[in-house]
């Protein structure tokens, strides 16, 4: 089902994304969720389609995830 705010999505999203990546992920799930109705596998493509959403934009370094290019300062 749709996510309304930030708050609705799963608790691991929450824990690990910045609020940033959250907005993107929410947004990217409930696109594809209207984009995939009749399709049986509807929730998973929206997850999957959510995550590759955020990692356009961001990576993970370690336990964190950054925006990209965040990371390549510190070297």
């Amino acid at each position: 089902m749709p996510y309304t705010a930030i708050t609705d999505l799963p608790i691991p999203v929450r824990r690990h994304l910045p609020e940033h990546a959250q907005e993107i992920y929410r947004g990217a799930f409930n696109h594809a969720w209207q984009s995939y109705a009749g399709d049986a596998a509807r929730e998973e493509i929206a997850h999957r389609v959510a995550w590759a959403a955020v990692k356009r934009r961001y990576r993970k370094v370690g336990a964190d995830w950054v925006p990209l290019g965040a990371d390549e300062s510190a070297r």
